[in-house]
């Protein structure tokens, strides 16, 4: 499906643009100004991809921009394009960072002066780390009065303004102590506010000190990020940038495959399957937008393969032999805990075994994972009963065979993640692996999942809306188990029909597969199951309309506000939900709700809409329990069959509660090869909701990460009487010397309380960035710009015209990388020779017709640095030869020059609070 990352990071920061809403209905967010960005920035992208391939764009890029028509046109653009066979990046960890970047780049405009200079234009500087930042106000320079009569309009001193120099406030929730003449950055928070000069500057709402100036600010900042986005365009390419912020309408193809004695058949089907669903799909928009592959055995499992190259997949699909496999017990979530780091959020994850899991102690962690990202892991499970045979033979031992408990843990996992535990022979799997076709449709959406541990009889209610198609139900359960389906008119059939007038259905083992038949019969279906053993119940179907969530909690800051929350809320407490519809500009929500998919238990939220199709929704005194998030409302789009229809979606990943509240927070999300960082985190016991100050106890603690990167913490924590109900330790994480720059490491904290039957989290994400030492770009100098070129315009098509540049990235540069063509449609060619003082020069020759006599150049070397250079053809009465000094602009690229982005930042807004 389409999705634009709106909140790409936003940390909670106490003084800032507001993270994610606006209470007052008048302010900008952070949220705001990085969907405006993103929005126009993607958008751009996609106008100049059509171009290119000589196609119409048509869409107004403007600040009315909005997902869906992002999408619809970025779709007739041409979003196949993204999909092109190009290197593996970590676009997830990407995200991450620029969110961060995001974020300070987007507070400058809001904490400093910058627009009270009368500036309308970005401060280029700030993301430039070659340029130097200039006109600051020293240490010792008075920058602001106090404010009269609580108007702050005019407290900047106006020698500060008439001298140009930039400043900030001082902020300070705890201490009123600020430097003789310093600005503060104001509210109620900021005790450095009520010291003289008494007052402040902030921008970041419209109630701020200077908060009429608050738009203006926030203009500004869209702006910053626009050039920064377009720094990474060009650093990256088009069509990675495309994939950096989410674009595709396709899922991935992920499998994580068990590679001993006994899966030879298995490894077979998963070739065939996916070699099918490859050439069925290439070149469409329906071909998956990335392949992943994990193997797994005893006593190794991986390496991750990831790549957006459908015949690299095949390769080492093709390569993946069955052998080995002395004892049953295979490291199966070792691979899967690989599989879900590395895919993007709500991805789903196919398992091949046919054998317990020998790492089952990841079980907490893996689920962790599955609730973090919103994945979906269904486990293909072959020959449960003749595993012990099979090996034997295999083997010449006699190891023991899955037992139910094993064989639960898959089921366990499955049911935490909206998949579905498929249990077939060897001889049916080709049966059941419909299920993984199904899946690599495009927008395929949840519409109802429910499971039934100990079965009962029971009737179930879907809605069928006027955007679906291509319906699909799936039970799994015993052999003994009936059903009976009832569509919106009344028609119905028994399982005893294979074909009927509502659905063909196919049984494998334990998966009966429905194909129903919905053709002008939207509204209440009912699904009626009649089963004593656990079972459960799937409706998926296509749909352009969906939802996606996250978990969100009040923040201490001085708005008021809202930050996303890592973990599981807490039982007996309130949550929150960001609810964002996508896919439509029509559908109006009317209900969410929490529900137990086991039992009668539901919550209803309380819906407040916070614009673009957003929801904050808050429950109250949610139970302990396992939980589904279902949203419920009416589609009034023309493409419905009726003019206004109902209609239901369901999120496939459970939300579980938990008494227990895990935090941590890294200093810094970036990691040098070599080093090793510690992690505090504190472990608070909650009663109801809140914290336990009175409570004492032991917790057991597990720290992973999916690099296998050397990590050490406590076994257990202790609250202790007179603790407050919390426990502080340490986690520290050493990272390879040999690591690759670029890598990202997830790390999941769990703590459990004495009895296990309570767990909770923090899910932390790092990224491995070398020290970057060359920040200066590459550098352009043309050799020469050929004057053939006729002064008619009518004449230009016979001739050519050629351009010669040498590029230089110096001699303790990186070297370059790669250099395109910004603008221009002709022909580039490269080579590469040595330089007098011992540097690589890159000769590029371009030639093109005279019709279209102007070029440009991007020219980004090994870390990102990005320069440009240009020229333009002469008329063939210009006699002087075209040579010219170097020309470069624009410094940075890709993820990792993301990190040097932050720091540099940072580093530009310490200086402004001094």
């Amino acid at each position: 499906m389409f999705l634009v990352v709106v909140v790409l990071s936003l940390p909670g920061f106490i003084h800032s643009f507001q993270p994610l809403f606006s209470f007052d209905g008048n302010s900008t967010t952070h949220r705001d100004i990085t969907q405006r960005a993103v929005l126009r920035k993607t958008a751009e992208v996609c106008r100049d991809i059509a171009a290119s391939e000589g196609r119409d764009f048509s869409l107004t890029i403007d600040d009315s921009l909005t997902v869906a028509r992002v999408q619809r046109a970025c779709s007739s653009a041409g979003v196949s394009a993204v999909k092109a066979s190009v290197k593996l990046e970590s676009f997830i960890a990407g995200r991450w960072t620029l969110g961060r970047v995001c974020h300070t780049l987007q507070d400058f405009y809001s904490h400093s002066n910058w627009v009270e200079l009368g500036n309308k234009a970005p401060y280029s500087a700030l993301i430039r780390p070659d340029q130097p930042l200039e006109n600051l106000a020293g240490p010792n320079t008075p920058t602001c009065r106090s404010c009269t009569g609580g108007n702050c309009a005019d407290n900047l001193l106006p020698e500060l303004l008439q001298q140009g120099l930039l400043t900030s406030g001082y902020f300070n929730i705890f201490s009123s102590s600020k430097p003789a003449g310093k600005c503060s950055h104001g509210g109620s928070f900021d005790k450095t506010s009520k010291q003289d000069p008494v007052g402040g500057i902030s921008k970041d709402d419209t109630g701020s000190s200077h908060g009429s100036l608050h738009h203006k600010a926030a203009d500004l900042a869209v702006n910053a990020t626009m050039e920064l986005l377009e720094d990474i365009r060009v650093a990256t390419g088009d069509k990675n940038f495309l994939r950096l912020m989410g674009l595709s309408q396709s899922s991935v193809l992920c499998f994580v495959i068990d590679t001993t004695g006994s899966m030879s058949d298995d490894i077979s089907e998963a070739k065939r399957v996916s070699f099918d669903i490859i050439d069925r799909k290439r070149g469409t928009e329906q071909e998956p937008s990335a392949y992943i592959l994990v193997p797994f055995n005893d006593p190794g499992f991986g390496p991750l393969t990831m790549t957006t190259n459908a015949d690299v997949f095949k390769d080492r699909i093709n390569k993946l032999t069955a052998s080995g496999g002395g004892d049953i017990p295979e490291l199966c979530l070792s691979g899967l805990q690989l599989a879900l780091t590395a895919a993007p959020p709500s991805s789903e994850i196919f398992v091949f075994t046919d054998a317990p899991a020998k790492d089952a102690h990841l079980k907490s962690t893996i689920t962790a994972l599955i609730e973090s990202t919103k994945s979906v892991v269904t486990f293909m499970l072959t020959d449960v009963l003749a595993s012990r045979r099979r090996r034997r033979s295999l083997q010449g031992t006699s190891p023991r065979s899955m037992s139910q408990s094993d064989a639960q843990l898959y089921r366990d996992l499955a049911r935490a993640s909206g998949g579905q535990s498929i249990e077939v022979t060897k001889s049916d799997l080709s049966l059941a692996t419909s299920v993984i076709e199904d899946s690599s449709a495009s927008a395929v959406v949840t519409v109802f999942q429910v499971v039934r541990n100990p079965g009962r009889p029971d009737n179930f209610t879907f809605t069928v809306d006027g955007s679906l198609r291509n319906m699909t139900a799936y039970i799994t359960g015993a052999p003994s188990l009936t059903f009976n389906l009832t569509s919106s008119k009344g028609v119905s059939q028994s399982s005893s029909q294979s074909s009927g007038p509502l659905a063909s259905f196919t049984t494998a083992g334990n998966l009966r597969r429905l194909s129903l038949n919905t053709d002008n019969q939207t509204g209440s279906w009912e699904i009626s199951v009649a089963s004593s053993s656990p079972y459960s119940v799937k409706v998926t179907g296509q749909s352009s309309v969906n939802f996606i969530y996250n978990l969100v909690e009040a923040h201490e800051g001085a708005h008021g506000d809202f930050s996303l929350k890592e973990g599981r809320p807490l039982s007996g407490g309130n949550a929150s939900l960001l609810v964002s519809v996508t896919g439509s500009d029509t559908v109006k929500v009317t209900e969410v709700t929490l529900f137990d998919s086991s039992g009668p238990t539901e919550v209803n939220g309380s819906l407040q809409a916070v614009g673009s199709g957003n929801f904050l929704v808050t429950f109250s005194g949610v139970p302990a329990g396992d939980f589904a998030v279902r949203l419920r409302g009416e589609d009034s789009s023309s493409s419905s069959r009726s003019t206004q229809s109902g209609f239901q979606r369901q999120a496939p990943t459970q939300i579980k509660t938990s008494s227990i509240s895990v935090t941590a927070q890294a200093n810094n999300s970036n990691i040098e090869p070599g080093s090793t960082i510690s992690i505090p985190f504190t472990v608070t016991t909650t009663s109801n909701g809140v914290v336990n100050n009175s409570a004492t106890g032991s917790f057991t603690v597990r720290a992973n990460n999916d690099r296998s990167y050397p990590s050490a913490s406590p076994s257990t924590v202790t609250v202790a009487a007179g603790s407050g109900g919390k426990a502080n330790a340490t986690v520290t994480l050493t990272v390879p010397a040999s690591a690759t720059s670029g890598t990202d490491v997830t790390l999941t904290i769990e703590a459990e309380n004495a009895a296990a039957t309570d767990t909770n989290y923090a899910v932390l994400r790092f990224s491995v960035s070398s020290k970057v030492t060359d920040i200066s770009r590459p550098v352009c100098q043309v050799v020469s710009s050929s004057t053939s070129c006729p002064s008619s315009s009518s004449l230009c098509a016979s001739s050519q015209w050629k351009f010669v540049a040498n590029l230089t990235d110096g001699i303790n540069g990186t070297g370059i990388e790669s250099v395109t063509v910004r603008q221009g449609n002709g022909t580039l060619n490269t080579s590469t020779v040595d330089g007098a003082g011992g540097e690589n020069i890159t000769v590029a020759t371009y030639s093109a017709s005279c019709c279209a006599q102007s070029v440009e150049l991007a020219v980004v070397d090994r870390v990102g640095n990005v320069g440009t250079c240009g020229g333009q053809a002469r008329e063939s009465t210009t006699a002087t030869p075209a040579t010219t000094a170097a020309v470069s602009t624009t410094s940075t690229g890709g993820h990792t020059l993301g990190i040097s982005y932050c720091l540099w930042i940072s580093v530009a807004v310490s200086l402004l609070w001094k």
